[in-house]
């Protein structure tokens, strides 16, 4: 056995643990860079947390999901601020904006040159500027990932700007930070986090620690997904969501993920729609059809036992056979505020388009049998 595991630096958890956020920070961290979402004083208290100790900030907002424009832009505005370090209020995609930017800054070039598929996918050889994630939505695990999801219009894809680099220094996952998440958010970017507990548990990159922290999202999440996703506050759930998102970011760095995420990719490329949006309208028709590959070509492979496994872990049911879990992600999906992906913008005629840019992803690469094209069409198909 061999595998190799890397985190975050510190990992700081628990509601309300945003309000000490200055106590992390060493006193003569110098100017300090603050990416945020597009309402940048929604987090107003930890930004007067940070001034009132002293901490020279520069705050800059973003708007979507990142592209190689806006980082490229993003990178320029810290440079001229002579930002010595960058922390990333907000999302995923403020996240992994923040991440880019942190590496980009001491690793001087183009930023296509670093990128994987579409650039020259070139090493980066300089650690990244001191950076702490502070996420406000449970679902990407961003805060504790080695990568950034890029998208390139020019292409229609997004691909990944990766590197054990790109570790956070902190991770700073307050779950209080959550709880105005309207249904929808919470519940595409709570699929995203069950999801990648998912497949990172399937990979045939997976490893014992990592066996380990999925299968305890994936608990926390089948538990928690739709009570988070209420009307009505439920901290305990909230919790759990971030627990889960967390768990899912540890895992995947460590263990890769799967056709989901494998198709996510391209798919993010291709429609106007959210990342968890786009998870969550695959995923039963991922699971079937690797559940039938597995049971058809390679029957004693360890996923499919992982699969019954699973089942039972999110059903309750300790008797649970693995396609029993494809019914428990049907109603979960109906329960929630979720859509097909034909009503997410995919039309079938872009079906052989997004099969064969899924087939030769980053994240299919963890997936735990090779689809076929044929498979891989059918998925597009069938979630449509």
């Amino acid at each position: 056995m061999q595998f190799q595991f890397a985190t975050a630096t510190s990992i700081h958890f628990g509601a309300g643990i945003a309000k000490s956020i200055a106590s992390l920070l060493p006193d003569e961290l110098g100017q300090i860079f603050v990416i945020t979402g597009a309402s940048p004083f929604r987090n107003r208290a930890i930004l007067d947390l940070l001034e009132r100790n002293g901490y020279p900030l520069e705050l800059y907002s973003v708007s979507g999901e990142p592209t190689l424009d806006s980082v490229n832009a993003a990178t320029e505005a810290a440079r001229k601020s002579d930002a010595q370090a960058i922390i990333a209020i907000g999302g995923g995609s403020v996240i992994d904006t923040g991440k880019a930017v942190a590496a980009l800054l001491p690793n001087r070039g183009n930023l296509l040159d670093y990128l994987e598929g579409v650039g020259k996918g070139r090493a980066l050889t300089l650690p990244s500027l001191p950076f702490m994630a502070v996420p406000t939505t449970a679902g990407t695990g961003s805060e504790v990932t080695k990568n950034s999801v890029i998208g390139v219009p020019e292409a229609g894809v997004k691909v990944s700007l990766r590197s054990d680099f790109m570790l956070p220094r902190w991770a700073v996952v307050d779950p209080e930070l959550t709880y105005g998440l309207s249904g929808e958010v919470a519940a595409y970017t709570g699929m995203d986090a069950l999801i990648q507990c998912l497949e990172a548990y399937l990979s045939r990159f997976s490893n014992p620690l990592t066996d380990g922290i999925a299968r305890e999202g994936l608990r926390r999440a089948a538990r928690s997904l739709r009570s988070a996703c209420s009307s009505s506050l439920d901290a305990d759930a909230k919790s759990d969501l971030c627990m889960a998102s967390l768990c899912g970011g540890i895992a995947l760095a460590n263990a890769k993920l799967g056709s989901v995420h494998g198709f996510a990719g391209p798919l993010g490329g291709m429609i106007p729609a959210p990342h968890g949006a786009i998870c969550a309208s695959l995923l039963t028709e991922c699971f079937k059809a690797n559940m039938n590959a597995l049971a058809t070509r390679e029957p004693r492979n360890p996923s499919l036992e992982k699969m019954r496994d699973l089942a039972t872990l999110i059903t309750g049911n300790p008797e649970a056979k693995a396609s029993y879990a494809l019914a428990w992600f049907d109603a979960l999906f109906n329960e929630l505020p979720l859509k097909r992906l034909g009503k997410l913008g995919l039309t079938a005629d872009r079906i052989s388009e997004a099969a064969r840019k899924a087939g030769s992803s980053s994240s299919m690469k963890g997936n735990p049998i090779e689809l076929s094209r044929f498979e891989l069409e059918e998925i597009l198909e069938n979630a449509l």
